[in-house]
């Protein structure tokens, strides 16, 4: 679970990043590879703690690996009642 602000900022960042690439036409390998990027970025910042970064990860991976978060919703139409 992640406990501060700064960290579930990132966290929302990062998956929201991860939808909007699933909708354009990039799979698993290549947001495994972003989210290594976007880890390195951090660590290379010292925004957060290292303990943090990896508390992140962990999140973020559970997130990639749940196929509901990647899933499009379909819309129901309204019933058509000519």
């Amino acid at each position: 679970m992640l406990q501060t602000i700064e960290t579930i900022g990132y966290y929302q960042k990062v998956t929201d990043a991860l939808v909007e690439m699933w909708h354009r036409g990039y799979r698993f390998d290549d947001l495994r590879l972003y989210l290594d990027g976007y880890l390195a970025a951090l660590r290379s910042t010292n925004v957060l703690e290292s303990y943090q970064i990896n508390r992140l990860e962990e999140e973020v991976m559970r997130y990639i690996y749940d196929p509901s978060n990647f899933e499009l919703l379909e819309l129901q139409r309204e019933p058509d009642y000519h």
